[in-house]
């Protein structure tokens, strides 16, 4: 009797383990998993990329809105060079968002992105943006940096999307994680002091 008792509480304490293990192991694949599920289905105003730009153009045109904001932690200014732009689904659009690194050492940044409406995500095809890679400005540095898009034609057979006549791509620039290393490796963190005038 003991015997069967001591191997149920050991089947009960291997069987516990095996739950924790794969919890553990759920939650570090749950954000490259989300990430992969926004991707593919544009959840959450999640954009596309493609290695090409659009061969297709249709007669249907679309008001794409471009909007911008910094993170506190970032000492930049940062907005849209043109507030909108016209074009025909599937039509190649090149826009351009200036930034100006206002403090007094190099400072590296990270944006993120979406689109509203966040339906229309799965149909905004990025070909090349600054926000691929991270983004780095020298002191007092201003540059523009360029987005190539197109609106998938593939819209045009989504029902739940003829009502869609605008479309805002926004992008949040932060500091990068490199950046805040670098500051807690010692190089000193931006402060009332470090910032250049305007």
């Amino acid at each position: 009797m003991d015997k069967r008792l001591q191997q149920r509480k050991r089947r009960t304490a291997l069987v516990g383990a095996g739950i924790v293990a794969a919890m553990v192991a759920l939650s570090f694949a749950s954000v490259p998993l989300y990430d992969l599920f926004c991707r593919v289905t544009g959840y959450g105003g999640t954009t596309q990329q493609a290695e090409s730009a659009s061969e297709v153009t249709l007669d249907r045109e679309i008001t794409v809105r471009f909007d911008a904001s910094v993170n506190g932690e970032l000492p930049w200014t940062f907005q849209p060079v043109q507030r909108e732009i016209k074009l025909k689904v599937g039509e190649n659009g090149l826009a351009f968002y200036g930034a100006r690194n206002r403090a007094k050492r190099p400072v590296t940044g990270t944006a993120t992105f979406n689109v509203t409406p966040l339906k229309a995500g799965a149909y905004f095809v990025k070909v090349d943006c600054f926000c691929f890679t991270e983004q780095r400005l020298e002191p007092g540095q201003s540059v523009d940096m360029p987005v190539a898009f197109y609106i998938d034609p593939a819209i045009a057979d989504d029902p739940g999307l003829d009502e869609v006549t605008t479309i805002t791509l926004s992008y949040t620039f932060f500091r990068a994680e490199v950046d805040e290393l670098a500051a807690a490796d010692g190089t000193p963190e931006t402060g009332p002091g470090d910032i250049l005038g305007e």
